[in-house]
């Protein structure tokens, strides 16, 4: 992955929108989304792939990202991606928490853990396995579910946070109808897990 050249007041955005969270801990909440670009992780099911690259014209003023976050009513925004930890989030994070923001992220956790946040959501991925630190300070551990097989790495993820993370599985949005029902059952067998679903795409909403 090629990255531009851009200060520290700028920072590479694919898009920014006004939402209801819909999926973990805060689903239904309302959110301003601040999806940053560039990610190394490279899932294969991922369903925001045109995150992956960066352009040019997607360097942006962290001003602006700001003051568009600021005009809309709630003060509670997360920041994902693409893989948002590539960067340094301490500026960003800064300007939107002085503009009263809570502030959310939702990661893989393979990058260094920066910036001040309120809720950490670690959803791990296999290829790049998270670090130490972030296992430490997650909030909500979110698993992804594409096969049955996952359900084992869920438990050895689970293994590695704090007892006070919540637990989270959730369908991978293509096997969804074939990994609901499995998922179901394992909770109803492991009760200390919940279920996390995409209510957003059920909804049809951003």
């Amino acid at each position: 992955m090629k990255t531009p050249k851009f200060n520290s007041d700028q920072i590479p955005l694919m898009e920014a929108f006004y939402t209801l969270q819909g999926e973990g801990s805060h689903s239904g909440r309302a959110a301003y989304f601040i999806r940053l670009a560039g990610c190394d992780v490279g899932c294969h099911w991922c369903d925001v792939k045109e995150s992956w690259e960066i352009g040019e014209k997607q360097i942006s003023s962290i001003n602006e990202i700001v003051e568009k976050a600021s005009s809309y009513p709630s003060r509670f925004a997360v920041i994902t991606g693409g893989e948002p930890l590539i960067y340094d989030l301490n500026p960003l994070c800064k300007a939107l928490i002085d503009h009263g923001f809570e502030l959310a992220i939702e990661t893989s956790g393979a990058f260094e853990l920066s910036g001040k946040w309120h809720w950490i959501c670690l959803s791990p991925k296999k290829r790049m396995k998270p670090k130490e630190e972030i296992y430490k300070k997650a909030d909500e551990l979110k698993v992804v579910i594409y096969n049955k097989d996952d359900l084992k790495w869920a438990e050895e993820e689970r293994s590695k946070v704090s007892k006070k993370c919540k637990l989270y599985l959730q369908p991978e949005w293509s096997k969804e109808e074939k990994m609901k029902e499995l998922i179901i059952n394992y909770i109803k067998e492991n009760p200390e897990w919940r279920i996390s679903i995409q209510s957003h795409k059920y909804l049809d909403i951003p």
